[in-house]
């Protein structure tokens, strides 16, 4: 199987490379277990996130880096929406998401109790790695319903394209790959 060397936080990993379609695919990178990538990447994306109230992730693999960032950044707890609405869940917030990963459309709910707390805070939206920014936007979607006020977007990683992007902080660019080529992924 072909990898690709990815170093980040002077940790490096062998990536395997899988194919998401006919004409491309990505260096896969799976945070969930990896508590060492989780501990180095944290200090450092927590550096730059000043003035946030409230860190928000969707389920499930931003839960280990947004748990360790909370603690780097001395917050009594995170927010994390859901793939489903949940029975517990009072007068749940939902949208909508496909990703790059998933390639099917999925659900991304808010606790009503969650969405009132994230009420004109200032909030920081964590991933383990934005592409597309489809997640990213279906979570900032989420916090206005709520009326919280997205004050960051931040990765570990930024894939292809999303690593010419403005509006994110990350740590190290993650190349796709189109054909047999490193490339950019065309929006």
């Amino acid at each position: 199987m072909e990898t690709y060397q990815l170093t980040v936080a002077g940790i490096k990993r062998e990536l395997p490379i899988i194919p998401i379609s006919d004409e491309l695919s990505i260096a896969s990178f799976v945070i969930l277990g990896d508590t060492e990538i989780v501990s180095a990447t944290a200090p450092l994306l927590a550096e730059k996130l000043t003035d946030v109230d409230y860190l928000v992730t969707a389920e499930a693999k931003g839960i280990p880096l947004v748990y360790e960032l909370s603690k780097q950044l001395n917050m009594k707890n995170y927010i994390v929406a859901r793939k489903s609405v949940k029975p517990y869940m009072e007068e749940p917030l939902v949208n909508q998401v496909v990703s790059i990963t998933t390639q099917k459309e999925q659900l991304l709910c808010l606790d009503g109790k969650d969405a009132e707390l994230l009420k004109g805070k200032r909030v920081a939206l964590i991933d383990d790695v934005i592409s597309t920014g489809e997640s990213i936007k279906a979570l900032e979607e989420l916090v206005a319903k709520a009326g919280g006020n997205v004050v960051a977007k931040a990765a570990i990683l930024a894939e292809g394209d999303a690593a010419d992007r403005k509006d994110i902080l990350f740590l190290e660019k993650l190349p796709i790959f189109m054909g047999q080529r490193e490339r950019s992924l065309v929006p």
